[in-house]
């Protein structure tokens, strides 16, 4: 019996509404189960305290009663845990001291333990990893499509990669190869392998009636793809038109063949950035011959977006992204020593500096109260411009061909900002000194020491990341350091080299 419109479309809209109902959930439920799990933990903890302290039960006793508490605890949290989705989990986790996260993990039901494992970070990661077996790591992995198992490859240990792999069919494995053969940053490391493609010689009621046959439809299924014999895209037929198009015609009459492509290894970044342009759902990944391989979905591209701009915070000032934030103190430290070295280097320049003009600043005290000025203003700057230009870099916005219109844009932006707040700060410092023989050429000392700077921090902010972005590192990789370095040693520079020339010459 053909399978009405109606029917399909009424199936739709309860998938829907089911994720509509999910999506609703309050982002704040998240939090309030964390506190709550952390309220069960700490008043577990504070009981067990006491009937330690008491000593009036038997060893045995106390036993007994420490676990019991334990036991209530323990039921109280996976309560709280069951109904989270396993990325609220995954947050949880993060956000729990080693201690207590790995008694929250050993709560987690099994059926979500590889979910929570692709969605937590790198460093948390290994910490939950470390904690189970060899079978429960089998077991997780089990419940796991191919390109998420592709995802946690490098942190499972071999032998469970091998497991894992004799207990897939000869197409997953085949996948899950392809997947862990393109670079990290690649389309094809991130595309998923579950697809719908059909012929376009077949009818809408031929289509209708092979979507009946499924358990379930694929996440995020805007899009059927049309292929020929051979697997060569051909075309994509909208879930919408084969909802409201008439059921006889020929699945060649209704589809698209204008559709974005995008092969395993364009730049995900970049596809990213196509799905923000385009609006996309989902995308086909084809190879040089175009045939089907796969495709990327809207919900890879936002956790791309977030963590290129969680990766791009965290790289303007030496850290990473992989840290987990209760980790080892001695690791999270060696992490930022190299920074730390750097600013230590950078300060003792800035130091040498203004200890060049030792006798300049003896004989004219005022310029170490005006110094911080000069060196903080031209920074917010420099970081105006280097934000801006990190973005527009990220966006793909600045070719070699605009670089040069860029520069004469905010350079001209500098050099009003430099004229407007030079004067200012010029007037301001002439104010504070009036009284005295010094005030007109401390003023003019300060404005051109403010202009002059400025102009400064905005061309290092344009300078500094293309320059990473030609070595082939982040633009964003300890660009405000380095900023820093130059507008604070650069500033002390100019505004007491103008200080020796107007006052002792």
């Amino acid at each position: 019996m053909p399978l009405d419109t109606r029917d399909l479309e009424q199936n739709v809209k309860s998938s829907l509404s089911i994720e509509d109902s999910m999506l609703a959930r309050e982002p704040e439920d998240v939090t309030r189960a964390l506190a709550r799990i952390q309220q069960c933990i700490d008043k577990a903890e504070e009981q067990r305290r006491k009937v330690v302290a008491t000593g009036a039960l038997s060893s045995d006793q106390e036993a007994t009663m420490i676990n019991g508490l334990n036991i209530h605890a323990r039921a109280e949290i996976a309560q709280i845990l069951a109904p989270l989705h396993p990325a609220d989990v995954a947050h949880i986790l993060e956000s729990l001291p080693q201690d207590d996260r790995m008694l929250v993990w050993d709560l987690v039901s099994d059926n979500k333990d590889g979910d929570v494992l692709v969605e937590v970070n790198e460093g948390v990661r290994e910490t939950l990893i470390e904690a189970m077996d060899r079978e429960e790591l089998v077991d997780a992995m089990e419940t796991l499509d191919t390109d998420e198992i592709a995802d946690l490859v490098d942190d499972l240990p071999p032998d469970v990669v091998a497991e894992v792999q004799e207990s897939l069919t000869t197409q997953e494995r085949a996948q899950l190869r392809a997947a862990m053969s393109y670079p990290e940053e690649s389309v094809g490391a991130r595309m998923d392998f579950e697809v719908i493609s059909i012929r376009e010689e077949a009818t809408l009621d031929t289509v209708l009636r092979y979507l009946r046959t499924l358990d379930e439809m694929p996440d995020h299924t805007d899009l059927v793809f049309v292929v020929n014999r051979s697997q060569v895209l051909k075309g994509a037929l909208p879930v919408s038109s084969l909802l409201i198009c008439d059921p006889d015609k020929n699945v060649r009459d209704v589809m698209t063949g204008d559709i974005l492509t995008l092969n395993p290894l364009d730049d995900i970044n970049e596809a990213a950035q196509a799905f923000e342009r385009y609006d996309l759902v989902s995308a086909p990944v084809v190879d040089e011959s175009g045939r089907l391989m796969g495709r990327l979905t809207v919900n890879e591209v936002v956790d791309v977006i977030r963590e290129e701009s969680e990766e791009d915070a965290l790289a303007a000032v030496g850290l990473s992204d992989e840290q987990d934030l209760y980790g080892s103190v001695w690791e999270a430290a060696r992490s930022r020593w190299i920074w730390l070295g750097l600013n230590l280097c950078t300060a003792f320049f800035a130091s040498r500096v203004i200890s060049a003009f030792e006798d300049t600043i003896s004989q004219v005290v005022a310029l170490a109260t005006l110094l911080p000025i000069v060196a903080g203003i031209a920074g917010n700057t420099g970081n105006q411009t280097l934000t801006l230009l990190v973005r527009s870099l990220a966006m793909g916005q600045v070719t070699d061909a605009t670089t040069i219109d860029l520069f004469k844009k905010e350079l001209g932006v500098a050099v009003i900002n430099g004229l407007m707040w030079g004067l200012i700060a010029g007037g301001f410092a002439w104010l504070l000194y009036a009284d005295s023989d010094i005030g007109l050429k401390l003023g003019l000392v300060m404005f051109l020491a403010m202009m002059l700077n400025i102009i400064v921090g905005a061309f290092v902010g344009l300078v500094v990341p293309l320059i990473l972005k030609r070595m082939g590192r982040d633009p964003a990789m300890g660009a405000s350091v380095l900023l820093t370095f130059i507008t604070d040693s650069g500033g002390f520079l100019i505004f007491l080299g103008l200080a020796t020339l107007f006052f002792f010459y």
